[in-house]
C-alpha cells in the first residue's frame, strides 16, 4: 500500500458513516453484546471486547454509550441470540469480496447477501474461496494533520509496542499489527497522546485489482452499496482498488 493513499477513501467513508451514526452505533452495539456473551464484560480479560471498544472509539461512539452497552449486555446474556456468518464470493471481473454478518435471522441475511451479489453481476462462492487472498491484520490509521510528532518517532513508538509494519502515506501514517498485538499497540499510541482516525482488526488484500470498464465499476458499487445498507452486515472486505472520489 505504500505510496498509494487510502486515507481519502477512509475519510469519505467516515463522512458517510457520520451521516448514519445511528446505524453504525447499532452495528457496534451488536458486536459489544456478542463479545460480552462470549468473553465477559471486562475488556482487560476479553480480547474481542477490547477490539470492539477500539472500533467504537474510532467511530466516535461516546464512552458512556459504550459502557451502557457493556452493562446491558452483561445483564442480558441469556437473551442474546445473534450469530456470526461469513460469506465469500466474487464481484464483476473476479473482484474478491468477503461479507461478515451478525444476525438473529440467518435465512433473511443469506437471502439478502445473495441478492446483493446477484444485482451487481456477482456470485457467492464456497467458504474459503477468496479469504486466502487477504491477511488479517490490526490497522491503525493516523491523520497527519492530527499529530505533530515526527514520523521516525511515531514509527519507533509503534514498533517498540509490537507493531509489524509502519508506512507513511500522502496524508496519513498506517500502523499494522498482528491481531493479538493490536490492543497493546493502540493503547501505547493512545498513552503517547496519538489519536487514531481509524483503528480495527481488518482484512488486508494481498493484491488490489483495478477496474477500467465503467459497467464493472457500476456493478461493484451496486453490490457494496446494497451491502452497506443492510443492518445485518457488519463488515465488507474487497480487493477492488477503489478510485478516490
Amino acid at each position: 500500500m505504500s505510496g498509494h493513499s487510502k486515507f481519502a477513501n477512509i475519510k469519505h467513508k467516515k463522512e458517510k458513516n457520520d451521516a448514519a451514526k445511528g446505524k453504525i452505533f447499532t452495528i457496534i452495539g451488536r458486536e459489544i453484546a456478542v463479545a460480552v456473551k462470549e468473553g465477559g464484560p471486562d475488556p482487560a480479560n476479553n480480547f474481542k471486547l477490547a477490539q470492539v471498544i477500539a472500533k467504537a472509539k474510532s467511530n466516535n461512539m461516546p464512552n458512556d454509550t459504550i459502557e451502557r452497552g457493556i452493562k446491558k449486555a452483561a445483564g442480558d446474556v441469556g437473551n442474546i441470540n445473534y450469530q456470526n456468518n461469513t460469506y465469500e464470493g466474487y464481484g464483476p471481473s473476479g473482484i474478491a469480496i468477503i461479507v461478515e454478518t451478525l444476525t438473529d435471522n440467518q435465512n433473511r441475511t443469506a437471502a439478502n447477501v445473495r441478492a446483493a451479489f446477484a444485482k451487481g453481476n456477482g456470485n457467492i462462492g464456497t467458504q474459503g474461496c477468496v479469504s486466502f487472498m487477504f491477511d488479517e491484520k490490526g490497522q491503525i490509521i493516523i491523520d497527519k494533520e492530527e499529530t505533530d510528532m515526527a514520523s521516525d518517532d511515531l514509527m519507533m513508538i509503534a514498533l517498540d509496542a509490537g507493531a509489524d509494519d509502519f508506512q507513511e502515506e500522502e496524508d496519513s501514517y498506517v500502523v499494522y499489527t498482528q491481531p493479538d498485538d493490536f490492543d497493546a499497540v493502540l493503547k501505547k499510541l493512545e498513552d503517547e497522546g496519538i489519536t487514531a482516525a481509524s483503528a480495527e482488526v481488518t482484512r488486508i488484500p494481498q493484491n488490489y485489482v483495478t477496474l477500467s470498464d465503467e459497467q464493472s465499476i457500476k456493478e461493484i458499487r451496486r453490490i457494496l452499496d446494497i451491502l452497506d445498507e443492510d443492518d445485518d452486515v457488519q463488515a465488507v472486505y474487497h480487493n477492488w482498488d477503489e478510485p478516490e472520489e
